[in-house]
């Protein structure tokens, strides 16, 4: 059975340091959530205190219907898996998935059990009698999920689970977490600061930083729709562009001028997303491009929100399926997502074309969206 999550009020000081200011958050039976933000945003330390590793300083945890701000971890029905694994390194793997079983002196026909269901649902039943010194990093971390899944919990909590593994191995670990989250359907709390990993696995994120959760929404939304500077600066790989600006009344509406003088372009807003009766002229804004919604001129479909213009090539990032072509604006550099059969050398000029439907704007004062 999976259990929701509540956070009223919580926070959490370290001597005179605030470093969870305040959190509410409601995660629902069976979801998974991932908590993403830079290092020091306070997300471990979030994770800590559902946990019962740390004490709160302020404010309720309920897991289910039962407040656990005062009841410790064993008793919390959680399981956790950690970065560093923290496997014992002289028993064998078979003693470590078992070890909190032995300890609560569960019968030894219900541990085999346990054992033998777990193991072969992570693919680790052939490493049941090698010790972890013997191991992968891939494998110690599905021995450390072995472990927490034979506790059967309410809830799991991942910290930075996969930051120790490779690049290739991560993606395959990760899939290997989505396919045990979507056959348990457990609530799952899962920690990171790769923001890849979060969009890829949860069902809804909370962007985190200094102590504050600044959205929490589905990855989908939390892309397209980010509330502010933060949020679209932080989510997305490369990240979004930011263009300081100023709102202008153009020849065909309005429009944000980026550059000075003659040399200005004049990106014209969309007509839809935008409240535009927000909008007065000389406004300073931030006119916020995906890189994806910048391509080579000519090679999208045409469509009437469609913005072209020339810059010449900085740098060429080649990436495989794509190409990342950097360039200038107004003193700002700023990346482009083309095709690889439509980079040009660099000092080349390049006719751009940006999708200006996906462009999103923020005030320049406060960074949120607009």
């Amino acid at each position: 059975m999976a259990s929701g999550i509540q956070l009223r009020d919580v926070r959490k000081t370290f001597g005179a340091t605030e470093v969870i200011k305040g959190i509410n958050l409601e995660i629902e039976p069976g979801e998974f959530v991932v908590l993403v933000g830079p290092s020091g945003c306070g997300k471990s330390t979030l994770l800590n205190l559902i946990a019962g590793l740390e004490t709160l300083s302020g404010g309720d945890i309920l897991i289910g219907d039962e407040t656990v701000g005062n009841v410790p971890p064993r008793d919390r029905n959680i399981a956790m898996v950690f970065q560093s694994y923290a496997l014992y390194p002289t028993k064998t793997v078979r003693d470590n998935i078992t070890f909190g079983m032995q300890t609560r002196r569960i019968p030894k026909a219900d541990q085999d059990a346990a054992v033998e269901e777990f193991s072969h649902l992570l693919q680790i039943d052939h490493l049941l009698d090698r010790k972890p010194g013997q191991l992968s990093g891939g494998q110690r971390q599905r021995v450390a999920m072995g472990r927490a899944l034979v506790r059967k919990p309410e809830v799991f909590l991942f910290d930075e689970p996969l930051s120790n593994l490779d690049a290739k191995l991560r993606i395959e670990m990760r899939t290997e977490i989505k396919r045990l989250h979507q056959r348990l359907g457990k609530t799952v709390v899962y920690v990171t600061h790769d923001q890849i990993e979060a969009m890829t696995l949860a069902s809804r994120i909370a962007v985190m930083d200094n102590g504050h959760i600044r959205q929490f929404g589905p990855p989908g939304e939390i892309y397209e729709d980010p509330v502010d500077l933060f949020v679209a600066g932080f989510m997305g790989s490369p990240p979004m562009n930011m263009l300081p600006g100023q709102i202008r009344q153009g020849s065909g509406g309005l429009c944000v001028a980026v550059g000075s003088g003659d040399t200005a372009l004049e990106f014209p807003l969309p007509k839809t997303g935008i409240d535009a009766t927000t909008l007065s002229e000389g406004r300073s804004v931030v006119l916020g491009l995906r890189p994806e919604t910048i391509f080579a001129a000519g090679t999208e479909l045409p469509g009437a929100e469609r913005f072209v213009f020339e810059r010449p090539v900085d740098v060429v990032e080649p990436t495989g399926p794509d190409t990342m072509i950097v360039f200038e604006i107004g003193g700002k550099e700023l990346i482009a997502r083309v095709r690889p059969e439509d980079a040009r050398p660099v000092g080349t000029p390049f006719s751009f074309e940006v999708d200006m439907t996906k462009a999103k704007l923020f005030d320049a004062e406060t960074g949120f969206a607009i």
